[in-house]
């Protein structure tokens, strides 16, 4: 596959504190909030931010548990950026292609995530310590 079939969709950062953090983003550039929700699975909130006429977005992600894995990684390693994320057109044929060519899967199968998108994650070992989630617009139901 191709880089240009692989856009990047977000940068996911782990935060604190949303409302800090989007404030930083807003003074740096000129980001709006897109959208906003919880994910009850993964115990996160998220806030997502983009420029006007930018197409790629930052993810904000604060946990909503102290157990969750966003809480657990700002405990280790502090604020700061916590994954990739590139869309695809075909989620369920990119876990086959990648599971074939080596990759570990945080995820047997794609799973609920913010803004109406299926996910799963690479594990960092596979990327050189860089954590990767893959992303697809689910359908309307």
């Amino acid at each position: 596959m191709q880089v240009k079939d692989f856009p990047l969709d977000h940068v996911g950062i782990a935060v604190r504190d949303l409302d800090e953090a989007t404030q930083r983003y807003q003074q740096l550039a000129s980001y709006h909030v897109l959208a906003e929700e919880t994910v009850h699975a993964q115990r996160v909130k998220v806030r997502f931010l983009q420029e006007e006429k930018g197409s790629c977005k930052i993810e904000l992600l604060q946990g909503t548990d102290p157990e969750s894995p966003i809480c657990t990684f700002l405990k280790k390693r502090g604020e700061g950026i916590h994954h990739l994320a590139f869309r695809v057109e075909d989620i369920q044929a990119e876990m086959s292609r990648l599971r074939r060519e080596g990759f570990q899967l945080l995820q047997d199968h794609p799973v609920k995530g913010a803004l109406n998108k299926w996910i799963f994650f690479i594990h960092p070992k596979s990327m050189g310590g860089v954590l990767v989630e893959i992303c697809q617009t689910a359908a309307i139901e």
